[in-house]
């Protein structure tokens, strides 16, 4: 896929979980037959992934603590919509990983990662 416009910023799962989420609150019609079914299963989807436990003070700070790794803009998005676990899942999400991050890095990477991505909550019942 080619990016056309530059300006734009692609939105990360909360933030259209969020959007989403306004659009089902409101009254309003927007005149399309399906965007209730389209929101409603959208909606399902993200609910059942990482971006549920995420708030937006959260990627910030993962984001600001990411700045030393020099990742593009595309691969932290990624990485905040799918928080990697180990060191394979990096080595799918951040293109050369083996070249451009070393061991230790991808260990703090992933570190990090829990740190501000904790998922849900444990049933210490």
């Amino acid at each position: 896929m080619e990016v056309l416009n530059p300006c734009f910023s692609g939105l990360c799962n909360l933030e259209v979980m969020e959007w989403l989420r306004n659009i089902k609150d409101t009254k309003k019609k927007y005149g399309l037959r399906n965007l209730a079914t389209i929101t409603y299963e959208t909606l399902q989807f993200l609910e059942e992934s990482p971006c549920k436990y995420e708030t937006r003070d959260s990627i910030m700070d993962f984001l600001k603590d990411m700045e030393t790794y020099k990742l593009s803009t595309k691969e932290l998005l990624m990485m905040v919509n799918d928080p990697p676990s180990s060191a394979l899942h990096i080595q799918l999400l951040i293109e050369d990983s083996e070249e451009r991050l070393t061991e230790d890095q991808v260990n703090e990477i992933i570190q990090i990662s829990k740190r501000h991505f904790p998922g849900p909550p444990s049933d210490s019942s």
